[in-house]
């Protein structure tokens, strides 16, 4: 893609909330209503196929809390929790092991948080182990993993390669000390250089390094440094995300005062500087927050029109059903989801009772899952050929979408995207607004609260 020009005023039209689609329905929809045991019966029923597994684990402990996260964590310096939190994850394992169809194959694996990095190596090898025990890796398995650097040892890194890591993510978010010092992040360029020498020293494939635009006291000066600086470091994928302000839902970011943020107009200067910077440096604008250099999977993968998005963002390994451990892990398989207990004492205590600790879920419907694919297909590919989508969705697609075809006028009016008769085609700048072109695909957009989203800038 060549250099990517942003209107500002036209972003600031569209920046309303919205969700991420990395589901459909997004999580928000599910309910606690279901029982227990009709998850466990779609379960079992899923396991009659041999389908390839993605394994998410989330390991949710951190030593301190970033003011500005919006993860689900639990913030302690007692370093034993994270010890005993394996035996649980042990005990999901088996009960869900009892489950599984034993000729399926691991394909994907990755580790989440909080910060995956709190447990110690030792106990990294020990949940590998634990992992690799129960369940059979593909040769190629795409092993990521977020990583900490800010007490991040290099036996860490050992240990993740030990158990079959290839691929890391870590944290950055903004290079400036100010910006630093009033999110409570500390960690100094040095800091983030050390821990990619270190992990390009120790055989991983693939480094992604995450930014972060909206901040307090960012400036286009500041994040320009930040930029250039992230960029010495040559990494193969960049995930730029916009800072969303919920403190009704996060009551830490209440800490951050409202007249440090940047305005509006700063902010989205902020993300014209980044899409700009990043695309004439050669990395390929993938859609949402994500880049990727032009030769990367993700990249070959959505111009081969194969890329998939899930729980994970996006992905080159769609056909796999993702089963998740560890509390408030979220598990997607064929037309359901699932999501465990979100609080570490009731995750604990289902466990300790012999059950499945299952909080909460969703069943599609067929709407849904035309829907869905509608949505996944829109947001990986940028575009929606009529034809094919009919093929897809066992449905004529031009009829059964016609009132929301109809409604993306002034979307294509505004240079967001192309109509023709045989299809759409999202323009570079539709990319920057895909949530906004895919919410008109969405049953749910005018039942649903918008302050349960972030905005989509």
């Amino acid at each position: 893609m060549s250099m990517l020009k942003v209107d500002l005023e036209l972003v600031k039209k569209y920046n309303v909330a919205g969700p991420r689609y990395t589901s459909y329905p997004p999580a928000t929809q599910f309910t606690s209503a279901i029982a227990p045991e009709l998850f466990i019966e779609k379960i079992r029923a899923n396991n009659q196929s041999d389908r390839d597994l993605s394994l998410y684990f989330h390991l949710p402990f951190c030593y301190t809390l970033c003011w500005y996260c919006g993860c689900t964590t639990v913030v302690t310096l007692d370093q034993q929790k994270s010890g005993d939190y394996l035996a649980y994850l042990e005990r999901e394992m088996d009960m869900m092991k009892a489950l599984l169809n034993p000729r399926r194959k691991a394909v994907q694996l990755h580790f989440g948080g909080g910060t995956p990095t709190f447990s110690l190596p030792d106990e990294i090898r020990r949940l590998g182990a634990m992992i690799r025990s129960r369940f059979e890796f593909a040769s190629d398995i795409e092993a990521g993993v977020e990583v900490d650097p800010r007490r991040l040892t290099r036996d860490h890194l050992k240990a993740l390669r030990e158990v079959g890591f290839n691929r890391a993510s870590m944290g950055v978010q903004d290079n400036d000390p100010v910006v630093q010092k009033a999110v409570h992040r500390i960690q100094p360029f040095e800091m983030t250089k050390q821990v990619v020498d270190w992990m390009r020293e120790e055989g991983f494939e693939s480094i992604n390094l995450d930014l972060i635009y909206g901040l307090p006291y960012q400036t286009e000066e500041s994040f320009t440094r930040t930029l250039d600086e992230t960029l010495s470091l040559a990494p193969d994928r960049f995930a730029v995300f916009n800072y969303a302000h919920v403190p009704w839902l996060k009551p830490a970011q209440k800490i951050l005062k409202t007249e440090s943020l940047p305005s509006p107009e700063t902010k989205l200067a902020l993300l014209k500087l980044t899409i700009e910077k990043l695309t004439s440096e050669g990395y390929v604008y993938i859609g949402m927050d994500h880049f990727a250099r032009a030769d990367d999977e993700l990249a070959l993968a959505q111009r081969q029109k194969t890329l998939q998005r899930n729980f994970q963002g996006y992905s080159t390994r769609g056909g796999a059903d993702i089963y998740a451990f560890g509390m408030s892990s979220i598990s997607q398989a064929d037309g359901f989801y699932w999501q465990n207990e979100k609080e570490l004492p009731a995750y604990y205590a289902a466990l300790d009772a012999g059950k499945l600790p299952l909080h909460r879920g969703y069943l599609m419907t067929e709407e849904d899952r035309i829907r869905r694919t509608t949505i996944m297909r829109l947001m990986c590919d940028l575009s929606l050929d009529y034809e094919a989508m009919s093929r897809l969705t066992g449905v004529d697609f031009k009829e059964h979408f016609a009132s929301e075809l109809e409604s993306l006028g002034d979307m294509e009016g505004d240079g967001l995207l192309v109509k023709t008769p045989q299809g759409l085609i999202v323009t570079d700048l539709g990319r920057l607004l895909i949530r906004n072109i895919a919410m008109r695909f969405d049953a749910y957009t005018t039942t649903r609260k918008e302050n349960r989203f972030s905005r989509t800038i």
